[in-house]
């Protein structure tokens, strides 16, 4: 049998099609959302970034990690879509605080001369 023939028999069997009909599916799938525009706003300008609402989904990320894996079945599409979700929005809390607390190098512009 061929390993095409067998990943279609797999897709297509009534395991695989009783899980993509379940919540354990759908809700991790429709949470993606969430980092990838999180992923897409790290070319954004820093001033954008809301530092409450990313320490925020920071916290709610970890909280869906541990949960994912206290159900059961374990449910590893949502790990990682939270896993994927804190690092990106570890990524965004470090660049609303670079922007909030570094100190700017100032500039001496023209008109002060």
């Amino acid at each position: 049998m061929s390993g095409f023939k067998k990943f279609t028999d797999f897709l297509f069997s009534k395991q695989s099609l009783r899980y993509v009909c379940t919540t354990h599916f759908w809700g991790p799938v429709s949470n993606f959302g969430i980092p990838v525009a999180a992923m897409l706003d790290l070319k954004k300008d820093a001033d954008l970034i809301s530092g409450p609402m990313t320490g925020s989904l920071i916290v709610y990320s970890l909280v869906f990690m541990r949960y994912s894996m206290a159900v059961t079945p374990q449910n590893y599409l949502l790990f990682g879509c939270h896993f994927v979700n804190e690092v990106a929005q570890l990524a965004q809390g470090f660049r609303w605080a670079k922007n909030q607390y570094e100190e700017t190098p100032k500039i001496a512009s023209s008109e002060s001369k």
